[in-house]
């Protein structure tokens, strides 16, 4: 790992090593003898006859520090467990140390006052709490290695996400998330008072991202979105992360589908290239992106889950049976399920032309669960009119966005992916919020 490069000297004028991360202890395995300067949390401390070990752990992982001189085994008593401290030692080879090397001789330096116990046991390989604590103490818990290495995985996915829409030429832009009107007919929404006047946090950047494909061609984004659905379920937030994409010029929403298998292989791609450490740690189970994902249609998906032919929507139990049929019929992970109901998706969807009843819009579902919505849009304004008419809607809240479609929109469509749903699907939690840094919901917006 490459470390950020420190001042020549400490405060005190005398010469300053420069830090050393945990991981980086392995390269002194030919170098016994070195002096060397760590950094990090005093994570756990073992106590045995005449010496003492100091494990102390960093942003790359876990050092072992042998503190034999009594003096110091008495200050690293006086150091609880998640004080800070700086550690100046020699490097010394040890096979049962973590990397082979462990650190000894030590100077040890408190860089604050002494820590209170942690409310979590951060040393314990897993977390014994349960989830209300974990999500009462998330700015201890998630120091908690395994925990750590859950929003790895989703930090790689953003990594492979923006990697794989930048190669198809797209542009990252980012839209506000103070609004004038609900951008998402039939949610709620969280109004706020906008200098006296009432605004709405933004369900999403539907409306911002299709008018910007009139400028850019093809946008992505990622930032928060607000839902103010009174859902209390182990899959829905009230705030999560986005990712947004929206391209012009395509013929339907295959070319939709199309873009988005490369995005979640990018993803993938992400997380096998920069986070293998949390893949090994979690033993995560890495899918495998097929070349094309499989497809149904939704009349299809409801006979397959067993539903009625009348459903209007996929319930969670249809998502896990569709699933559990693309698993065995064609070995995947993934199935998109197109086709469904026009009369069920937002206005802005754009119907299939021989069979309106239809509509160009798409599901992703992931190992049982959606993971991903999106569809062709409408790109005229005669047919937003139309549309918003057709359902009772008032043109006039909409005015702003609807006339964009009067200046020349290029046919476009689009998909979000939820970050937090896509990362508890790859860990196979049982709540959403296992993987969320600081999760906001029916009951919950603090810390």
């Amino acid at each position: 790992m490459t470390s950020l490069p420190e001042p020549p000297t400490s405060a005190s004028g005398s010469p300053r090593l420069p830090r050393t991360l945990a991981t980086d202890l392995a390269s002194y395995a030919d170098r016994p003898g070195q002096p060397l300067r760590l950094s990090g949390w005093v994570h756990r401390r073992r106590r045995l006859s005449g010496l003492t070990f100091l494990i102390l752990r960093d942003r790359s992982g876990i050092a072992q520090v042998v503190v034999k001189d009594a003096a110091a085994i008495a200050q690293v008593e006086d150091l609880p467990e998640e004080t800070t401290v700086d550690v100046v030692g020699v490097a010394s080879v040890n096979a049962q140390a973590p990397g082979g090397v462990e650190v000894v001789e030590p100077t040890i330096v408190a860089l604050g006052a002494p820590a209170d116990t942690p409310p979590i046991e951060l040393w314990r390989p897993t977390i014994t709490a349960g989830l209300p604590t974990m999500l009462d103490h998330a700015q201890v818990t998630w120091r908690h290695p395994r925990q750590q290495a859950s929003w790895q995985l989703a930090a790689a996915s953003l990594h492979g996400f923006r990697e794989a829409l930048d190669h198809h030429g797209f542009t990252e832009v980012h839209s506000p998330k103070l609004v004038e009107s609900a951008t998402e007919s039939g949610a709620n929404v969280f109004t706020v008072d906008y200098f006296g006047r009432p605004a709405y946090l933004a369900q999403s950047p539907q409306f911002y991202k299709q008018v910007l494909v009139g400028v850019f061609e093809r946008v992505y984004e990622v930032g928060p979105v607000f839902r103010a659905e009174p859902h209390d379920t182990v899959r829905h937030l009230a705030e999560y992360v986005s990712l947004d994409v929206e391209l012009a010029f395509i013929d339907d929403h295959r070319d939709v589908i199309a873009v988005l298998r490369d995005v979640v292989a990018g993803m993938v791609a992400g997380v096998r290239s920069r986070a293998t450490a949390a893949v090994e740690l979690l033993g995560v189970d890495v899918p495998v992106v097929p070349g094309e994902f499989p497809i149904v249609h939704f009349r299809e998906a409801l006979e397959i889950a067993g539903a009625p032919a009348d459903e209007p929507d996929l319930a969670p139990a249809h998502e896990r049976a569709i699933g559990a049929w693309a698993k065995e019929t064609h070995g995947s992970d993934f199935v998109v399920v197109e086709g469904y109901p026009t009369a069920h998706r937002a206005f802005y969807t754009h119907p299939e032309p021989a069979e309106p009843q239809w509509s160009r819009s798409f599901d992703l579902i992931f190992r049982g669960i959606e993971l991903v919505s999106g569809a062709q849009r409408l790109h005229r304004h005669e047919d937003y009119v139309q549309a918003l008419r057709q359902r009772g809607y008032p043109v006039e809240p909409y005015a702003s966005y609807v006339d964009a479609f009067k200046h020349g929109i290029p046919p476009h469509g689009g998909f979000a992916i939820g970050l937090e749903r896509w990362t508890g699907r790859l860990l196979e939690v049982e709540n959403i919020r296992q993987v969320t840094l600081f999760p906001r919901d029916l009951h919950r917006i603090a810390p």
